[in-house]
């Protein structure tokens, strides 16, 4: 006759008494979640991993140091077997089962009374895995169901609806450089249970392809704008659709704070009294080098990059950056937005004392399928813009660092 399978359940074990037997690895892996549960953890072993010992010496655990004794388990809830001792392991185990301790054996499964579930975690839920085949326990196989379903949760491939009146507000998400998969795991969370996303032109626009079909896609780019600054019309239109209570999501490429006007539009929604949720994103200013084959620093090279937006030519006079100052500096400078005026730019740096030799790297739709890069110094990257046609997204490094790094794609 086949065995009953395991009866799943929560144990909450705040302020209750829980043995651990062993201080090596088992132990090591499942004391963080017994700490967290809130558990009085006593852990009985001669000697212990480093990262437990300092469990110990944080106060986290009591730690007895010595092997284990009839009568350790005396009015524990919970007891976590894990030593080297086959003979200490069984006895501890028949304690145990005298005194009704619901006990876990790392070295026996069978001759547990409690199996460890695979778990993991996303979302305020937590996900557990037992195995329902007694005969066939395999530990590899519940622990790749448990992360294909975090993930999925996480990613928003497995979306679970809120039966709960969610608080309606905005979400500023920062996409990354372009690669969907460089979204963080939030930012993606966060897109996945959006009523409406307004949209970058240069936010990771596939992930656009894979909201369901009630989900209201606004291209910010397209936003009406009557007698309103273009920022002003989104601003308004970020307000408007949180008063009609729907969850509102900004898709903005790179960082929201980086050179991409995030903390007006949420100093807008502060003022109009509406939640704000700021998801930071990888800025391109080192994600795209990265993906060119370029280290913003390096030892012996670099210690340090500078980043600045080239929006505006240094002979502007609304123009706010230094470029005196930063012509003198020995490390990584990083020019966004600067491919149409790299010529004025390079010009002030020359002028202002930087060799004309300084190697220089222009990477074009960094991250994406159509990343390129082209290689110059600051002397002829003028002509090279215009020679290999560089037309913007495009991030522009200027520093020894550009010599050091591995090639890029083409």
């Amino acid at each position: 006759m086949a065995e009953n399978p395991a009866y799943p359940v929560g144990l909450r074990l705040t302020g209750r008494r829980v043995v651990v037997l062993g201080g090596g690895q088992v132990a090591q892996r499942r004391l963080p979640a017994l700490i967290k549960a809130g558990a009085d953890i006593t852990l009985v072993s001669p000697s212990a991993k480093p990262s437990v010992e300092a469990m110990a010496d944080a106060g986290e655990i009591i730690w007895t140091r010595r092997r284990y004794e009839a009568g350790d388990l005396q009015d524990a809830w919970y007891a976590l077997i894990a030593t080297s001792d086959d003979d200490a392991n069984t006895r501890a185990s028949a304690e145990a089962e005298q005194h009704r301790v619901w006990c876990v054996r790392s070295d026996d499964a069978e001759a547990a009374t409690a199996w460890t579930p695979a778990t993991g975690r996303s979302e305020g839920v937590t996900v557990a895995v037992l195995s329902s085949d007694i005969q066939d326990r395999d530990p590899r196989r519940t622990a790749a169901i448990r992360d294909a379903v975090v993930e999925g949760l996480r990613d928003g491939s497995l979306v679970a609806p809120h039966l709960r009146t969610r608080t309606p507000g905005v979400a500023l998400v920062g996409g990354g450089p372009g690669d969907p998969d460089l979204i963080t795991v939030r930012g993606r969370r966060l897109l996945a249970a959006a009523d409406v996303v307004i949209a970058d032109r240069l936010g990771p626009r596939d992930l656009l392809d894979e909201l369901p079909p009630h989900v209201e896609v606004i291209d910010a780019a397209k936003i009406p704008y009557g007698r309103f600054m273009a920022q002003e019309a989104i601003n308004n239109a970020l307000i408007e659709h949180a008063k009609q209570g729907k969850a509102v999501v900004r898709l903005k490429g790179g960082d929201p704070y980086v050179f991409g006007r995030g903390m007006e539009e949420a100093q807008a929604l502060a003022e109009a009294g509406i939640a704000c949720t700021v998801v930071p994103g990888i800025s391109s200013s080192i994600s795209v080098p990265s993906a060119g084959g370029i280290p913003v620093t390096h030892r012996g090279v670099a210690h340090e990059f500078t980043v600045v937006s080239g929006h505006v030519a240094p002979d502007d006079e609304r123009s706010l950056v230094d470029w005196e100052s930063l012509a003198k500096l020995r490390g990584t400078l990083v020019i966004l937005m600067g491919v149409d005026k790299i010529g004025k730019i390079a010009e002030a740096l020359v002028g202002h004392g930087k060799s004309a030799d300084t190697p220089l790297a222009l990477i074009q739709e960094g991250t994406t399928a159509a990343q390129r890069r082209v290689d110059a110094t600051l002397g002829t990257v003028a002509e090279a813009v215009r020679t290999h046609e560089v037309r913007p997204p495009a991030v522009i490094v200027i520093g020894d660092v550009v010599k050091v790094g591995l090639p890029g794609p083409a």
